[in-house]
């Protein structure tokens, strides 16, 4: 077989082995199949990958290697530097592309993306919230049922807040801006006039009216604004209601008594930045409206992304089966099965996740199918570049091999697990037998 027809073989081989993401799509789409069988067929499908890249791409270079001098050692430093090096390239680029929202290809990889971007967007308010002694001193695991009660509230210069008399219904934060404390009003004998006295100034991060949450009692001073300011507004109600309905949080109040408190406050034991921390990596959770609400936002312009994600989980499977195809009895039949099959229920996984996300049904298509485009590219180039016996074309092939090794543990197994859970153990195990079997079944023909 000459080069150009090899060439073009491989061209439609890459073509068969990515066409079944647009059979994944169209079931994503209009059959509603059981998740949990999907997650089945994924998880075989990665077990075969595994098979495949262990036994064809990563011995089989190593033989190769040794028939070029290499000893045992030196060939396994060759092969694992090229795994290494290309799940290291292919992580680094596919949480790139996740930012900018290819994360909504796949259920387990948009819920990273998610917690992410909530821990991100809640970071700035858990570092203000911290600057309260008493927020503070209640468990920083818990400030992530707190924060649905934080209201933002706008001042104009000027403005009174509260006065001195009022009842304590709420805990403030300065978030931007200045208020300044005043003294209750004394009318004076003259003009019968009220005048205060600014007993203190308060600005970014600071709060005020601490004790309100804790006993409820008047206001000792009058709060007003000295500049357009923006405060986080906790009230007594809310954290009230949150706290009968929390018991971490009810013990942690409770403890807390109006005297104990104001000896903690002033204590100051609890480092703010550390509480902070501790805080933003305790979100864990995300509500059905914030799963939506993350996935319209993170769907709008990122179609391109989304194509360079497919792209990215394509390339280097059909580069290994361009590289390694010299003939027919060269055929890679495990690793284009593996790749085959876990094209369906990624692209059907993806395909919901997609139209949840606001894309039309065509959408869908025209973005799956620029992996039909990367599969035939990409083989093709692999058998131009990589597909000879050298030592820097093993290399090459392995650093592809690391690659599709990254995308089974990245995506492939975590999408099985969570579709499927323990359950995926199975047929993981029976796709790595049955690739061992057609493996062997071709070398000791």
């Amino acid at each position: 077989m000459d080069e150009f027809r090899e060439i073009l073989v491989v061209s439609l081989l890459g073509l068969l082995t990515t066409s079944s993401s647009m059979v994944g799509a169209a079931l994503g789409l209009y059959v509603p199949i059981s998740k949990r069988m999907l997650a089945c067929v994924l998880a075989f499908a990665a077990g075969a990958l595994i098979s495949a890249l262990a036994i064809e791409l990563a011995f089989e270079g190593a033989e190769e290697l040794h028939r070029q001098g290499f000893d045992a050692n030196a060939a396994l430093a060759f092969i694992g530097s090229g795994f290494a090096l290309g799940s290291i390239i292919y992580y680094a680029t596919a949480l790139f592309l996740d930012q900018k929202g290819a994360a909504i290809r796949y259920p387990t990889r948009f819920r990273e993306y998610a917690l992410g971007r909530k821990q991100k967007d809640a970071q700035e308010t858990i570092k203000l919230l911290s600057k309260c002694n008493l927020l503070r001193h209640l468990p920083p695991e818990e400030v992530e049922r707190i924060l649905p009660f934080v209201r933002a509230r706008d001042l104009q210069s000027g403005e009174v807040l509260f006065r001195a008399g009022d009842v304590g219904d709420a805990l403030y934060i300065v978030a931007k801006g200045k208020v300044d404390v005043l003294s209750a009003g004394v009318a004076e004998a003259t003009g019968g006039e009220t005048t205060s006295t600014k007993l203190a100034e308060l600005g970014e991060g600071q709060a005020f009216g601490e004790m309100a949450l804790l006993s409820g009692e008047p206001r000792t001073a009058t709060i007003q604004a000295s500049e357009p300011t923006e405060l986080l507004e906790i009230s007594r109600e809310d954290f009230e209601q949150l706290v009968a309905n929390d018991h971490q949080l009810a013990t942690a109040v409770q403890s807390l008594s109006h005297e104990r408190a104001i000896r903690n406050l002033s204590s100051g034991d609890r480092n703010p930045a550390r509480w902070a921390r501790i805080a933003t990596r305790n979100m864990e959770h995300l509500t059905r409206r914030e799963s939506e609400k993350l996935l319209a936002e993170a769907g709008t312009g990122a179609g391109m992304a989304i194509v360079l994600g497919n792209i990215l989980d394509t390339i280097p499977g059909c580069l290994v089966i361009g590289a390694k195809f010299a003939g027919f009895e060269t055929l890679s039949i495990t690793l284009i099965l593996g790749m085959f099959i876990g094209g369906i229920p990624e692209a059907a996984a993806s395909a919901t996740m997609l139209k949840r996300a606001g894309y039309s049904p065509l959408g869908i298509y025209a973005l799956w199918s620029s992996v039909l485009l990367a599969g035939i590219v990409a083989a093709a180039l692999g058998k131009i570049f990589i597909g000879s016996g050298s030592h820097v074309a093993v290399f090459f092939q392995a650093l592809a091999g690391g690659a599709v090794l990254a995308l089974v543990a990245h995506a492939m197994i975590p999408e099985a697990i969570h579709e499927g859970g323990s359950l995926i153990v199975l047929p993981t195990v029976a796709g790595f037998i049955f690739a061992l079997w057609l493996a062997l079944a071709q070398a000791l023909v």
